[in-house]
């Protein structure tokens, strides 16, 4: 397939979901932050996080720690435990299982919904975003892996961006989030074991078809490729523990 290049108008529109937005209260700058470190890992799965130690850490006072924290335990982020704090919710191949049918479920629902009723707008941000993301496919993942992950989420959003129901726009990002926290785990592994771009290919093309059962079928193998080689590291990873 011959891959059109959008023009550059195209390009600087293309929009991400409300959550990745500029901050606009302390809270929504600290649980942004808190957000991002605990998906990226930074925060250790099942770890405390001790209030005293955050506001040194992310140089914010006690109360929009606090109210972020509170926010990050509504996303499943985070884990409330009374009068003894907080801690990151901690990862599991069952949890993993259950976050891999959930977003399979409200992604594939709302990708019907995209196809449906995306109009040339859908388009165009689809054209856009699969471009980006060829070009950097095109280059070596292990040395650009922040921006392939980022043109990858932007990919996956706008396929799904014309979506009619914004509250399940609002939780499929929320899965998106928390799935992101095990592909991050073996993302490397998971590159160097499959063509990420033919994958892409393949669901960008069923989508400008507007071929909905092969759109929802190849994103659907594309979710689960990443969760069966996450849960491969998670097991390798478990067997180092008990040795």
């Amino acid at each position: 397939m011959i891959l059109p290049k959008p023009d550059e108008s195209t390009l600087m529109t293309t929009s991400l979901p409300s959550a990745d937005q500029a901050p606009k209260t302390m809270t929504d700058y600290v649980y942004g932050q808190l957000r991002e470190d605990i998906i990226q890992g930074k925060l250790i799965p099942d770890s405390k996080l001790k209030i005293e130690h955050l506001r040194g850490e992310y140089k914010v006072g006690a109360t929009p720690l606090r109210e972020a924290l509170s926010r990050l335990s509504s996303d499943g982020f985070v884990i409330t435990e009374g009068q003894r704090g907080f801690r990151v919710s901690p990862t599991s191949a069952a949890d993993l299982d259950d976050v891999t049918e959930l977003r399979i479920m409200l992604e594939l629902k709302a990708l019907k919904s995209s196809l449906l009723h995306g109009g040339d707008d859908w388009e165009s941000r689809v054209v856009a975003t699969y471009y980006q993301l060829s070009k950097v496919e095109e280059l070596d993942l292990f040395e650009n892996l922040a921006v392939w992950e980022q043109r990858n989420h932007d990919f996956h959003w706008a396929l799904i961006s014309a979506c009619t129901s914004k509250w399940l726009l609002h939780f499929y990002n929320i899965l998106y989030d928390q799935h992101k926290r095990y592909r991050n785990i073996s993302l490397i592994a998971n590159l160097g074991k499959r063509d990420v771009h033919d994958e892409h290919q393949r669901i960008y093309a069923a989508a400008l078809a507007r071929d909905v059962e092969t759109a929802c079928r190849e994103t659907e193998q594309h979710i689960r490729l990443t969760a069966g080689i996450t849960h491969q590291v998670l097991q390798e990873l478990a067997k180092e523990k008990t040795a």
